[in-house]
């Protein structure tokens, strides 16, 4: 994989904190602040660098003509850790992200892999056909007029109608912070060609680093079925059911994330 830095695209971070680096990557849609409940306490450990991934939160877009799929997405993320200086940080992501993990694992370029509800594990297209048709009502909810979106997200009862999909503890979700979400949703450029992408990936090979891959038992995008597969192909890993969280578990379960981010950096 080339790590040629594009100053063409940038990816915009959060970081805090000192230590190794531990890069975490959201899912498709997403932004860094998906993050927000762990990374002060992983800060405490970590050099944290939260990105947000091309075409998505604030980052620049891909270049226009360009591929996009999980291999220019992964490009970006080398070039951005290039231009920071930073090389083979510890990896955890989700979704998206844990599929974005996993293949820089493969080429060298992560430590150790925490990987919540990863891409790329699909049993068969019942599967697939599920994880898109969530993202299209997803991205097309997001797509009502701002003013709209601010509304419902400033109600208990919208935000639980809203963040359904990925999390199980809604009532943990602040107005703020889904609004900002609803409008990441709604302007993702990437957001499609991603899916479109996505719905024939399939994650091959092994990984020669520490990895744990964790699955939330209600998982209603990539469901927990598919850590079947994930458990068969991985099978170096350490694999953890998480009980009752949904898509995104650091909203439901974000002391479980911590610990088992520090349990997989310090056997690398």
């Amino acid at each position: 994989m080339s790590t040629t830095p594009t100053p063409t695209q940038r990816l915009a971070i959060t970081r805090k904190g000192a230590g190794e680096p531990l890069l975490l990557l959201h899912g498709i849609g997403h932004r860094r602040q998906a993050w927000d409940p762990v990374l002060a306490r992983l800060a405490e450990s970590y050099d944290v660098i939260a990105a947000d991934l091309p075409g998505f939160g604030e980052s620049d877009p891909f270049p226009r003509g360009s591929r996009i799929d999980m291999e220019a997405a992964c490009r970006a993320v080398v070039a951005e850790l290039d231009r920071l200086g930073v090389s083979r940080p510890h990896v955890v992501g989700n979704s998206l992200g844990g599929a974005m993990a996993l293949e820089l694992a493969q080429r060298g370029h992560a430590a150790s892999v925490v990987a919540l509800s990863p891409a790329g594990f699909f049993r068969h297209l019942g599967d697939r056909l599920q994880a898109l048709g969530v993202l299209a009502v997803l991205k097309g909810t997001a797509a009502a007029p701002a003013g709209v979106l601010r509304r419902v997200t400033a109600t208990r009862l919208g935000r639980r109608l809203a963040g359904l999909a990925l999390f199980t503890h809604t009532e943990r979700l602040d107005a703020e912070g889904m609004y900002g979400d609803s409008l990441a949703l709604k302007n993702g450029s990437a957001f499609w060609p991603i899916a479109r992408s996505g719905a024939t990936y399939n994650f091959h090979g092994t990984v020669d680093v520490p990895v744990t891959v964790a699955w939330g038992t209600r998982d209603r995008i990539l469901r927990h079925g598919q850590s079947s597969r994930a458990r068969r192909q991985l099978a170096d890993a350490v694999h953890v059911d998480l009980l009752g969280a949904g898509h995104v578990p650091m909203i439901d379960e974000p002391d479980t994330i911590v610990r088992l981010v520090e349990e997989t950096t310090t056997r690398a």
